[in-house]
């Protein structure tokens, strides 16, 4: 019994280290632009199905998806910003509701167009190899995919701290108009922080692409996933990304040993309700910051 429950948080951990690099990506966008972005799960089932059509159709192996993924995203976001997002930053937040819920359902009927509505899956022999360290029995693809979300995570944190463009990122999430005023390039750094959110979940989907099937319908999981992750963490709180995410994923795997797999979502609504009540700016409370 001891055992089982050891590889149900070894396991948790593992899948939480991907859900922080989803949640990452949601947090960096909200913190700098104060933008919640909808289709965020849209995002993620995108990077699954790069990884899946770089494995189909290309032959590539998963982690060379995981580059195309992430750069592929990246483009996607930075141009989206620049051509459309830009213009709904400044607008009422239903507004901007709107633009994202429907970028949602239309990235999601594309899926279901284009791959069709039936799980496309990666299957290989690395998909069925373990490590075992003691009692424990770690799915090697699983630990492979949480230690390159982990060095994203920790050098996407670096380069935001110590990088020029980073510190012209906390510039202008701190105060807008004083960014503007000292000559950053407003423009630029959201679309850039639009790139930065939607490759984090663009890597991840790839990342999970050989752990789960993937179908266009997945979008919504994820995105409730990552909203759960950033309000137990904390809004535009990147270690509250991290330790949202890591909690959620242990306290999943727990739920689906002690209690039955289809308990996993009931503990996670649960434990955010129990931050809301106690903690409502959650674990990591980020300052607030002007516009």
């Amino acid at each position: 019994m001891v055992e089982l429950y050891a590889n149900a948080i070894v396991n948790g951990l593992l899948i939480g280290a991907i859900y922080a690099l989803v949640a990452t990506g949601l947090n960096i966008i909200f913190g700098v632009m104060r933008v919640v972005n909808f289709a965020h799960g849209e995002m993620v089932v995108i990077g699954m199905y790069i990884g899946y059509a770089c494995w189909q159709f290309l032959g590539l192996p998963p982690w060379m998806s995981v580059l195309v993924a992430m750069i592929a995203m990246f483009a996607a976001g930075y141009v989206f910003q620049r051509a459309i997002g830009n213009e709904f930053v400044d607008q009422p937040q239903h507004v901007q509701f709107v633009l994202y819920i429907g970028l949602a359902l239309a990235i999601t009927g594309l899926h279901a167009i284009i791959f069709g509505p039936d799980p496309r899956g990666i299957q290989s022999a690395a998909s069925f190899a373990t490590y075992r360290v003691g009692p424990l029995r770690i799915d090697a693809t699983r630990l492979h995919a949480a230690a390159a979300a982990l060095v994203i995570v920790f050098g996407l944190w670096a380069w935001l701290r110590y990088s020029l463009t980073g510190k012209a990122m906390h510039a202008a999430a701190e105060n807008l108009t004083g960014g503007k005023a000292i000559g950053i390039r407003i423009t630029h750094i959201f679309a850039l922080t639009a790139g930065i959110g939607m490759a984090c979940a663009g890597t991840a989907g790839a990342l999970i692409a050989p752990l789960y099937d993937t179908n266009p319908y997945l979008s919504s999981e994820f995105t409730l996933t990552a909203f759960i992750i950033v309000i137990v963490g904390g809004l535009a709180s990147l270690p509250g990304a991290l330790v949202g995410g890591l909690l959620i994923g242990v306290s999943e795997a727990l739920a689906a040993v002690m209690i039955s797999p289809s308990a996993k979502s009931f503990v996670s609504y649960c434990l955010l309700l129990i931050v809301i009540l106690v903690r409502p700016q959650g674990l990591f409370s980020a300052r607030r910051t002007g516009r």
